[in-house]
C-alpha cells in the first residue's frame, strides 16, 4: 500500500467517475456477479476496482473487459498479458529479474525458470486496454499500471487518478510508486518507464552552448516537479565543464563521487545560479499550471526523440503525461498522443518498430511547424 493511502473509492464517486468514460456503461456487476468471475478465473480485484465494477460496468468496445458477457477465452488472455509480455522479453530481449537464480544459458531453461517464478507473483487485472490494477483483495489505493511486456509506467497514483488521466488529462501532480512486489521492480528502477520518474534519456551536448541549454532544461523539468538521478546533474555539469562552460561551482558538481551524490541538488542550483538561468525560467501564471514551461519542454522532449537521445515510446509517454495531458489535452498534440497509444498497443515486435518510427516522424514533424504548434 501507498504510505498515504486515498479515502476508500465509494459507489456515488465510483459513477461520478464514469460519467468521464467514452463508454456505455450498464449495470454494475452484483456482490455475487463478482465472486462468481473471481472463482472463474482465479483472480481477486482490489476494493476499489471492486466499488468501480459495482458501480457499472463499462462495455461496447474491446478496451474493455466485459466481465458479465465477454468471451472467457479472450478474458482469460487479457490476464495472462503481463506474465506473457515479461516471458516474451526473457525469450527475445534478454530480461532477467535480479531476484530469480542465474540465467541458463539454454532458452528453453530460462523460460522454465521464468515462468516458475512469475506464477508466484501479484496477479495484475485489466481496467481498460492495457491498463491494470493489482489484484489485492481488500486493498485500495494501488497505482494504475500502463503494462506492456516490460515496459511498464505508472498512469494513475490510483484508480480515481487514472480515469481523470485517461479521459479527460487531467491527473494528480503528486508522484507516486508502485505498490506490489515484482512489478514495482519496472517502475521503481527497472528497465520500464515510470513518466513521473527521471526522464530516461542520454545527454546529447557538444558545444557550450548546447551544454548549458541542456541544464536549463533540466532546471525546467525541476521546475514543473520532475525528478533527477544525481549522476544526471553530475555529467551535465562534467559535460559542461568539458565543453568550456566556466563558474565557480562547476567544478565541485562535476568532481562529485559516488559517495557524494546527496551534494548534486545543491550544487546543481549554484551552478545554474551562477549561469544566471533562474532569472530566464517562464513563471506559473496562467491557469494551466506551468504552461509555458511545459510546452517548452514538450519541445526539447520532441527534439531528444527526433535525434536519438530519448526512445520514442518513453517520450511519447512522458509527453502525454506531463505535456498532452496537462496541458488540457490540445488537439495539435493529439496526432503523437495516437501514435503512442499505438505504439504502447502493439504485441508485435516488428510492428512495435514501425510504431517508433511513426512517433519519430511525428516529433520531427511538430518540430518543423510553429511554437507552440497551432490547434
Amino acid at each position: 500500500m501507498t504510505a498515504q493511502s486515498p479515502p476508500p473509492l465509494t459507489l456515488e464517486t465510483a459513477r461520478d467517475l464514469q460519467r468521464l468514460l467514452r463508454a456505455e456503461v450498464g449495470p454494475g456487476l452484483s456482490e455475487r456477479e463478482l465472486d462468481a468471475v473471481e472463482a472463474r478465473f482465479g483472480f481477486t480485484f482490489s476494493a476499489d476496482h471492486r466499488v468501480f465494477l459495482a458501480a457499472g460496468l463499462p462495455h461496447g468496445s474491446r478496451s474493455w473487459p466485459d466481465w458479465r458477457n465477454g468471451d472467457p477465452e479472450d478474458l482469460a488472455e487479457w490476464l495472462s498479458q503481463p506474465v506473457e509480455g515479461v516471458l516474451f522479453d526473457v525469450e527475445h530481449n534478454s530480461f532477467w529479474h535480479p531476484a530469480w537464480s542465474p540465467r541458463p544459458a539454454e532458452t528453453s531453461d530460462a523460460l522454465q525458470i521464468a515462468r516458475s517464478e512469475l506464477a508466484t507473483v501479484p496477479q495484475l487485472v485489466p481496467i481498460y486496454s492495457h491498463r491494470y490494477l493489482p489484484g489485492t483483495a481488500g486493498e485500495c489505493g494501488h497505482p494504475v499500471l500502463s503494462v506492456h511486456q516490460t515496459d511498464i509506467i505508472i498512469y494513475g497514483n490510483d484508480l480515481s487518478d487514472y480515469v481523470r488521466h485517461e479521459f479527460t488529462g487531467r491527473a494528480s501532480r503528486l508522484l507516486a510508486h508502485a505498490t506490489v512486489g515484482f512489478w514495482s521492480y519496472f517502475v521503481n528502477g527497472g528497465p520500464g518507464i515510470d513518466v513521473t520518474a527521471p526522464t530516461p534519456h542520454t545527454p546529447y551536448a557538444v558545444s557550450a552552448h548546447e551544454a548549458i541549454e541542456y541544464m536549463r532544461m533540466l532546471a525546467l523539468e525541476r521546475l514543473i516537479g520532475r525528478q533527477h538521478h544525481p549522476h544526471q546533474l553530475i555529467e551535465a555539469g562534467l559535460t559542461a565543464l568539458v565543453l568550456g562552460v566556466e563558474t565557480e561551482s562547476l567544478p565541485l558538481l562535476a568532481g562529485l563521487s559516488r559517495t557524494e551524490h546527496e551534494s548534486a541538488d545543491a550544487l546543481f542550483d549554484q551552478v545554474l545560479a551562477e549561469l544566471g538561468l533562474p532569472e530566464g525560467l517562464p513563471g506559473d501564471d496562467t491557469d494551466i499550471p506551468w504552461e509555458a514551461a511545459r510546452w517548452e519542454l514538450v519541445r526539447w522532449w520532441l527534439r531528444l526523440i527526433a535525434n536519438g537521445s530519448l526512445a520514442p515510446g518513453a517520450g511519447g509517454d512522458v509527453i502525454t503525461y506531463e505535456g498532452w495531458g496537462a496541458l488540457a489535452r490540445p488537439q495539435s498534440l493529439q496526432r503523437l498522443v495516437d501514435e503512442v497509444d499505438a505504439y504502447n498497443d502493439e504485441w508485435d515486435a516488428i510492428q512495435r518498430r514501425t510504431r517508433e518510427q511513426a512517433i519519430v516522424t511525428e516529433a520531427e514533424r511538430l518540430l518543423a511547424g510553429p511554437w507552440p504548434p497551432l490547434d
